[in-house]
């Protein structure tokens, strides 16, 4: 059977990434005039096809949604799946599952294999890589076409789709608060680099709690990670650093992995948990649970989150008037789950 011609096919061939390809067959300003003209005549050559979305979904419809996740390893990205699976089975649809592995390119290539006639519409968290690169194409490409998109968690602005999202900055505030309640005045904040949403967000939630309760910002007090989905070995020596250097009695951070190395780290140093330092981490996975002092910590409800974004993106589908539909942004409570790592409140 003879392979059906595909962006990454094209880019290996002629040794350039995805991107370039596809925006070489969008004639874009940013590739080389020669790079454009050669990459064209390989596609017309070859009969390369664009995404013939529209054509899949006036004739017939798959009652099957692609789902696409930076990673998996995250407690939180599995809650998501599990409710988006939920709320598709019960309206009788499929579901299919692909990581971008925070790539770019990954994420192109998956959203290419399940916009060709795979699926009849998109569950997304946008990769890393993608908020770095600003480069959304793909994705303006596929609704153009008619095929609708919902977002979560990870969202990027002038997109035309719907989102569903937690309010990441009420969240991170309901956290660093409860910590000054309970007697924390230094507290600092294992975060994200701000080209990342959520990371950005959660931080702007700190700096809110520590100005309603009239504790002046430290910029060394928060530590800025390239990440936040695993825990690099370069992400354990800074955070090593960071918790070493600062005297803290409160430390938040903006997912699970990073709060669990802070406090190997703070156990080493001699420091009581959380009679010296308070922890407060997003994510209330097992980690969180089973950590020994277990994590106070600020509950997603990915679930939750999961159903609301199946629902949306079905009701979307079986609507006639999709194409002209409004989008909406939802939003899903987060609540805060009080453990061991957290002083008590006098109630």
């Amino acid at each position: 059977m003879k392979r059906k011609l595909t962006l990454k096919l094209i880019a290996k061939e002629l040794g350039v990434s995805i991107s370039t390809v596809s925006k070489a067959l969008r004639d874009s300003p940013e590739i080389s005039e020669e790079t454009r003209e050669k990459i064209k005549a390989y596609a017309k050559l070859y009969n390369y096809k664009p995404n013939n979305i529209a054509l899949s979904l006036k004739n017939r419809r798959t009652n099957t949604i692609g789902v696409i996740i930076p990673q998996i390893v995250h407690h939180f990205f599995t809650t998501v799946i599990s409710g988006i699976e939920q709320e598709a089975r019960d309206r009788n649809y499929n579901v299919i599952i692909c990581l971008s592995n925070n790539g770019f390119d990954k994420e192109v290539e998956n959203m290419e294999l399940l916009a060709n006639g795979s699926t009849d519409g998109f569950i997304l968290s946008i990769s890393k890589e993608t908020m770095l690169k600003e480069d959304y194409h793909h994705l303006n490409e596929v609704i153009e076409q008619g095929m609708p998109v919902v977002m979560f968690d990870r969202v990027v602005e002038g997109i035309s789709c719907d989102r569903v999202l937690i309010d990441d900055k009420a969240g991170a505030k309901k956290g660093v608060s409860h910590m000054i309640r309970t007697g924390c005045r230094k507290i600092g904040i294992i975060t994200s680099e701000d080209y990342i949403s959520v990371g950005r967000l959660r931080t702007e939630g700190y700096l809110d709690a520590l100005d309603d309760y009239g504790i002046a910002a430290n910029d060394n007090l928060i530590l800025k990670l390239d990440n936040i989905d695993d825990l690099t070995e370069e992400s354990k020596k800074r955070i090593e650093d960071f918790v070493t250097k600062n005297d803290l009695d409160g430390i938040f951070t903006v997912n699970e992995f990073f709060a669990v190395h802070a406090t190997r780290v703070l156990t080493k140093l001699g420091k009581r948990i959380p009679e010296d330092v308070s922890i407060v981490c997003f994510t209330d996975g097992q980690l969180s649970e089973n950590m020994i002092p277990s994590l106070t910590a600020v509950s997603q409800h990915g679930e939750e989150m999961g159903r609301k974004a199946a629902s949306i993106l079905i009701e979307k589908l079986e609507r006639e008037d999709s194409e002209t539909a409004p989008y909406d942004t939802a939003y899903i409570d987060t609540s805060l789950v009080e453990r061991e790592s957290t002083r008590k409140l006098n109630r």
